[in-house]
C-alpha cells in the first residue's frame, strides 16, 4: 500500500469514526432535537438507541486490528444507515442542507472501505 493511500485511508477512517461516534452519542442520549426528528419521520424512539449502539460497535470493528469479515459487516452497516438517513431526509422533503451530514458520512464510508489496507480485506483462498 502506498503512503498516499495509507494517509487517505486513515484520514477518512478517523473522520468517519468521529462522525459515527458523535452522532451515536446524540442518538443514545436521546437528544431532544434528534428524538423529535425520529418521531416526525414516524420511527419509534427506541430506534435511536439501536442506531447509536450499532454505530459504536461499527467504529470499534473498523478500528481494531484483524477481523476483516467483521469490518466488511461494519462498513455495510454504515452504508445502509447513511443511505437510510439520506432517503428519510428526502422523503420528508427536508432542505438540501440536511443531507450534508449523511452524505459526508456515506462518502467517508466508501473512501475508508476502498482505501483500507490489504490486511483489513477479506482474502478469498482458491480451493
Amino acid at each position: 500500500m502506498s503512503k498516499r493511500n495509507k494517509i487517505v485511508y486513515w484520514v477518512a477512517t478517523i473522520w468517519l469514526s468521529l462522525g459515527m461516534v458523535s452522532t451515536g452519542v446524540v442518538q443514545v442520549i436521546h437528544m431532544k432535537e434528534e428524538t423529535q426528528f425520529i418521531l416526525e419521520l414516524g420511527y419509534p424512539e427506541y430506534l435511536l438507541t439501536l442506531l447509536g449502539v450499532f454505530k459504536f460497535l461499527g467504529v470499534i470493528a473498523i478500528l481494531i486490528p484483524k477481523f476483516p469479515l467483521l469490518k466488511e459487516w461494519a462498513y455495510a452497516g454504515f452504508l445502509f444507515m447513511m443511505t437510510g438517513a439520506i432517503f428519510s431526509h428526502v422523503a420528508m422533503r427536508d432542505p438540501v442542507a440536511e443531507l450534508f451530514g449523511p452524505v459526508l458520512l456515506l462518502v467517508l464510508t466508501v473512501i475508508s472501505w476502498y482505501f483500507r489496507p490489504a490486511d483489513k480485506k477479506i482474502s478469498i483462498a482458491n480451493p
